[in-house]
């Protein structure tokens, strides 16, 4: 079989404040939009921009660093792998697609004074404004089940 690659990297700025719930067996899940923009210039030579929409979903430690942390406006750096889910609409019976971007690894570059509101929940020390969490499990154990992160663990 030929090797092949699902990722996706997205930088881009929150659309809204992200949705958090939980699942039946308790797992913590946000979904949320990032805006991307790409600039070209038309026929008569001016720029346009060109705005797309991303549908995100975090699971598990990293829909909590989600909830915590990510707020409409701020700057986001994001890996992850590209999902389309369907499904049969209740009440039409149609087939409904939704196209997702599954978070892997997200980096938060917004300060705490940037980006929609203000009062992100994180500070800056040490002229640093990046924070990065990983999602992805090691070793085939969920290494983030069993740890408990809190605000003096985040190093800025």
């Amino acid at each position: 079989m030929a090797k092949s690659v699902n990722k996706v990297i997205l930088l881009g700025n929150v659309g809204k404040d992200p949705e958090i719930r939980s699942t039946a067996g308790g797992n913590m899940v946000a979904n949320f939009t990032l805006a991307t923009t790409d600039r070209s210039k038309d026929q008569q030579g001016n720029w346009q921009d060109r705005t797309e929409w991303h549908n995100l979903v975090a699971f598990q430690r990293t829909a909590e660093i989600v909830r915590d942390y990510v707020k409409k406006g701020h700057k986001l750096y994001i890996e992850g792998k590209i999902q389309t889910r369907s499904w049969d609409d209740k009440e039409s019976g149609q087939k409904k697609y939704r196209t997702e971007i599954i978070v892997n690894d997200l980096s938060l570059l917004s300060g705490r004074e940037e980006g929609g509101g203000g009062s992100s929940g994180y500070s800056q020390q040490r002229g640093s404004n990046t924070a990065s969490f990983d999602q992805r499990p090691s070793g085939g154990q969920d290494e983030y089940a069993s740890t408990e992160i809190t605000d003096d663990d985040i190093p800025f």
